[in-house]
């Protein structure tokens, strides 16, 4: 994918907000019983993989430029600069010894739909889209570990 939009890139991290006002969509309902619980774990497993991930990709020369970045269609989980390319990446995070390993869970419709967000965020952010920038989208799969650091697959260029 390329950008088609024009004008000069400026340095420095987004907001995440995305300008609509998450603050309230962030927040969680609990249910009675285990359902509302689940919901909170699984945030709580996300928001750790998307801080691993932003961190591994600063430690391997990328610039973070967006994170949770949202618009009617979704939500990119990180947005960076690796040299010249925007990268659109996809960070997915399963607990160790899930039946589902993160990188099976992409599929053709999401695939789709991260190509679409990735043209919304620059149309959101002109300074960013210089005409003739290569856009690729990544994922990010990170599996906790009990015992330590927790394990890290980059896939470049994944859609």
């Amino acid at each position: 994918m390329r950008a088609e939009t024009g004008g000069a890139e400026t340095g420095g991290a987004g907001t995440g907000r995305g300008g609509t006002g998450e603050a309230g969509s962030r927040a969680r309902t609990g249910r009675a019983g285990s359902g509302g619980a689940k919901q909170l774990r699984n945030g709580a497993v996300g928001r750790y993989g998307e801080r691993v991930a932003a961190r591994y990709l600063i430690e391997h020369g990328m610039v973070v430029l967006d994170r949770n970045w949202r618009c009617r269609d979704g939500e990119i989980d990180i947005v960076a600069r690796d040299g010249p390319t925007l990268v659109v990446c996809e960070v997915k995070t399963r607990r160790a010894g899930g039946f589902e390993h993160p990188m099976a869970t992409i599929g053709a419709a999401k695939a789709r739909r991260l190509r679409l967000l990735a043209e919304r965020w620059l149309l959101a952010h002109p300074p960013a889209g210089q005409p003739g920038r290569d856009v690729r989208i990544d994922l990010v799969a990170i599996v906790p570990s009990a015992s330590g650091a927790a394990h890290v697959e980059h896939v470049r260029g994944m859609c």
